[in-house]
């Protein structure tokens, strides 16, 4: 009994030495443990929360989910007490495999992520925090007063590469390939070390470690390190950063000079659009992916008078359930992960300023209601509340799809379809005004000089006939790639570009209607049927963007997939 208290005591001890909040509970969702990083990030002390029903603690919690689904969620975003977090929730499973509790560690979005656990019920915990180191996707590391090894869990060996036999009862430097041992540092100087870079394992893996000193009854102990694998900080900037990005706050950057082009067409939709920019109407683009929808919408907005932002929303890009607390923002707790104090949409920051909605016709028929009241009203209601919130704002809508079709299937409000249509314009298609395209070249080289560095002074007319051949699907951008292309294909010292350096499906002409994907040749090399089909697939979706001059509607139609299927898979897959 005396060995139990005195390992129980030194669990408790480890789990308050490392820096990341744990808070667990029984499986009546009671909260039976709450370290002192838990009790900093909540600013309550555990004596207020022990024994209290998580839900009415904690308002967006989802511990009563995982304990009643048993389904583990790693890295949610949380909101706790104004600090942003990404949280880790784990069921805790006795030895017969029942669900005995929960717990979640918190994982800080600004700092290396850092492991703190807290235990109060040792007798009843014990299994509990072996499974939760267990289960921890950060590496832990433990080793005695004398720098031998004493405890590591799954992460370590699957990060550091070195197995239990390998490490426990050894040398804290066992693991080390280039750097000191942090286990020594502490235990020499019996303080904290954090972020420390280093390389470990026989693979020289790069990793961060934060270490801290174990001290029992005053006395040292031991020292725990968690180790955080750089790949993976990596892998989350860059998620913050795509999250970032998947609504582009832009100030408009185009005016209507930026609109190249000399033919009737273009003029037309030019001269309308410009008229449109002087008066606050709605106005909606028309015209296929590629043709320059998003310049006609920022020269709008240029052009005009207003003075706020000009916000781009990708309605493609976005998933429906996360649509409307997008756009209209929403109140504090109306969801679970809502931030404290709510947030504010896109359509109130772009007040004063213009909202350009592209691809308006992949927004669900729900949602199209809301965007009605908000052109009817001139307001909007966030999500969890009933109060309205006047906005100032210019809507820019556009679309490559046939809203009358819609319409007739369904699948777009007409009401909608009024509001939207107060000023169309429609957009030609390059095939429609060929004459334009020796100016779109002449433009398109010398912006591609200065982006490569490069000094191409024109094109043969030879090649201008064999563009003006082609249909171009793609229209513009299609254009502007193939340029793009040819240029890389160009030796250093060609000055012109000609036919040799377009891509093969632009120089020959097609006895088919245009919408053949050129084919993708594997070689069999031992792969499973599913590392094939996934190759297969990455492939196919790479020669179709190709094919459609990196027009992804087009691609989505040669294809025969929905343009958001086709965002999916060019976000999992990593296609530029």
């Amino acid at each position: 009994m005396l060995a139990e208290r005195d390992w129980n005591k030194n669990m408790d001890i480890i789990i308050n030495s490392i820096h990341e909040g744990l808070l667990a509970v029984d499986e009546s969702g009671r909260i039976i443990v709450m370290n002192k990083a838990a009790e900093k990030i909540f600013g309550v002390s555990a004596s207020d929360m022990l024994g209290k029903d998580i839900q009415q603690m904690v308002h967006n919690t989802r511990l009563h989910i995982v304990l009643n689904t048993g389904v583990p969620e790693i890295n949610h975003k949380q909101q706790i007490s104004g600090a942003a977090i990404l949280t880790n929730r784990v069921p805790v499973r006795g030895d017969d495999g029942s669900i005995i509790g929960a717990a979640a560690v918190f994982r800080e979005l600004n700092e290396v992520i850092q492991m703190a656990e807290d235990v109060t019920n040792l007798k009843e915990t014990r299994t509990m925090l072996q499974e939760i180191i267990k289960a921890s996707r950060d590496a832990i590391s433990v080793v005695d007063e004398n720098g031998k090894g004493i405890l590591i869990n799954p992460a370590y060996t699957k990060l550091i590469g070195l197995s239990e036999d390998d490490v426990l009862d050894k040398p804290a430097t066992v693991d080390i390939a280039e750097g000191e041992s942090v286990h020594m540092k502490v235990l020499h100087t019996r303080s904290p070390v954090e972020s420390i870079y280093m390389k470990v394992g026989p693979r020289h893996r790069e990793v961060i470690v934060d270490a801290a000193p174990i001290i029992v009854s005053g006395k040292l102990k031991g020292s725990v390190a968690v180790v955080h694998d750089v790949s993976h900080i990596h892998h989350l900037s860059r998620e913050l950063e795509g999250a970032r990005q998947l609504i582009r706050r832009l100030e408009a950057k185009y005016s209507f000079e930026d609109i190249v082009g000399a033919g009737r067409s273009i003029k037309k939709a030019v001269e309308k659009a410009r008229q449109a920019a002087q008066t606050p109407a709605t106005v909606i683009l028309r015209g296929e992916s590629g043709t320059g929808k998003e310049l006609f919408a920022h020269a709008i907005h240029q052009t005009s008078k207003r003075k706020g932002q000009f916000i781009r929303v990708n309605c493609a890009a976005i998933p429906p359930s996360l649509m409307e607390s997008e756009l209209f923002g929403y109140v504090e707790g109306a969801f679970t992960g809502a931030k404290k104090g709510g947030r504010r949409g896109y359509f109130e920051e772009a007040s004063s300023g213009t909202i350009f909605l592209d691809e308006i016709t992949e927004i669900t028929t729900e949602i199209q209601a809301k965007l009605l009241r908000v052109l009817q009203e001139k307001e909007i209601v966030r999500v969890g509340s009933n109060t309205p919130v006047p906005v100032d704002v210019r809507v820019i809508a556009s679309t490559n799809a046939s809203l009358e079709k819609m319409i007739k299937e369904g699948k777009f409000r007409e009401d909608l379809y009024y509001r939207l249509n107060v000023v169309p314009v429609f957009i030609p298609p390059l095939r429609e005004r060929k004459e334009d395209i020796t100016l779109l070249v002449n433009f398109i080289l010398n912006k591609l000089n200065q982006e490569f560095g490069r000094n191409v002074s024109g094109i043969s007319e030879q090649t201008l006939e064999v563009l003006k051949k082609h249909n171009w699907p793609g229209n513009v951008r299609e254009l502007e790639n193939m340029m793009g292309r040819a240029m890389i294909n160009m030796h250093s010292w060609e000055t012109k570009v000609e036919s040799k350096h377009l891509s093969i499906y632009v120089q020959e002409e097609k006895n088919d209607s245009g919408t053949a994907i050129p084919g993708f040749n594997m070689e069999y090399k031992g792969e499973s049927f599913n590392e094939l089909k996934v190759e297969w697939e990455k492939g196919i979706i790479s020669s179709a963007l190709d094919y459609t001059g990196g027009n992804r509607t087009r691609a989505a139609q040669v294809l025969q997939i929905s343009l958001r299927s086709l965002y999916d898979k060019i976000k999992k897959y990593g296609i530029d």
